[in-house]
């Protein structure tokens, strides 16, 4: 039996933004439903942070994700079994005031899980793991020592695991309490991965610029053979831009600009007048942001004092080290790159 896993949608992320409102609706209209239908799909279990505020909801934003999701789920008759995530919660140490149970009883094909519940009939057990809190520690220990269940879906904080690229989890529990699984999905961190028998899902879309070239997407899992199926979310809403004037451009495609994020690194600017041009084709396509990063002068080469160089300066030690390597590769095209990425981290925001 094929069933679909999602998790950490967050409607109402970003503070409400319409803009990443439309974003989602692209993701489910023209992707996730369209699969769920060619795959006869009527089974969905969503892990966990179906919202994105714990304390209130915004009525636009309820409205919205009724309309292009669960109202969808309804009209086409598909059942979704929900866990609770941390988001999803009022309180911090219980799961008992949750967004879900409180804003969805309405619809008779969803349910809500707040404690661990064993899912049958879906070809094989399935253990469902909600948000573990203060309240119901000793409970989930219980049901995970006792369960006969081959597979566990949760919504957990485990150690070892990466959240976003380049920050893995220090606390969160030791993964070798969930060893006697054959498989664990989990919610919670965005970023796909997997260790041993454990798997993040990660989450179906950008939020953040953490998010940037990061796959996203969601999932199709086989209940019998335990095999899973990753389909992307082709849509982006981060966009990266190098400009150098010292090489042609790369096509530059207009249409995906409009309400997106923009972020340009101005690499080597010569000619101010076709820049200016450049940058007034991105606005004109109507980004929802453009973030433009070009100060590079502290780093160009007549302004170093060689007598006087700072050892703490992070791209004379780059360009030292450069130097020194040997290597086939271009070392000013290599150094150019490296400059690019320091200011472009040194501007870094979520």
């Amino acid at each position: 039996m094929q069933i679909a896993l999602i998790t950490d949608t967050h409607f109402g992320a970003r503070s409400d933004n319409q803009a990443f409102d439309n974003f989602f609706r692209e993701f489910y209209t023209n992707v996730f439903f369209p699969t769920l239908e060619k795959n006869n799909i009527k089974t969905i279990v969503h892990l966990g942070d179906i919202f994105d505020r714990r304390k209130y909801i915004n009525f636009n934003t309820l409205k919205n994700c009724r309309e292009y999701f669960f109202d969808e789920l309804q009209r086409r008759e598909i059942f979704m079994h929900l866990m609770v995530g941390n988001h999803d919660t009022f309180f911090k140490n219980t799961n008992a005031v949750n967004s879900p149970n409180l804003l969805l009883n309405s619809y008779d094909n969803i349910r809500c899980y707040a404690e661990p519940f064993e899912l049958k009939g879906l070809k094989s057990d399935i253990l469902l793991m909600p948000w573990i809190c203060a309240e119901n520690f000793q409970q989930c220990m219980d049901v995970i020592k006792n369960t006969q269940a081959p597979t566990l879906f949760g919504h957990l904080e485990i150690s070892g695991f990466v959240m976003h690229r380049g920050q893995e989890c220090e606390g969160g529990f030791d993964p070798a309490i969930f060893s006697k699984f054959k498989r664990v999905f989990s919610g919670h961190f965005h970023h796909r991965s997997t260790k041993g028998n454990i798997t993040y899902l990660g989450n179906p879309y950008e939020l953040t610029w953490n998010d940037y070239d990061d796959p996203r997407g969601f999932h199709v899992y086989d209940t019998r053979s335990h095999e899973l199926e990753f389909v992307e979310n082709p849509y982006r809403m981060f966009h990266r831009i190098v400009y150098d004037d010292r090489k042609p451009p790369d096509p530059l495609d207009l249409n995906i600009m409009q309400e997106r994020m923009i972020k340009l690194v101005v690499a080597n600017k010569t000619d101010f007048s076709a820049f200016d041009t450049f940058v007034d084709r991105l606005y004109a396509a109507d980004p929802l942001e453009l973030k433009i990063i070009e100060d590079f002068s502290e780093f160009e080469a007549e302004a170093l004092d060689e007598e006087n160089l700072n050892l703490e300066d992070t791209m004379t030690l780059l360009s030292q080290y450069v130097d020194s390597i040997e290597t086939e590769a271009d070392k000013d095209r290599l150094k150019s790159l490296l400059k690019t990425l320091y200011v472009e981290a040194q501007d870094y925001a979520e």
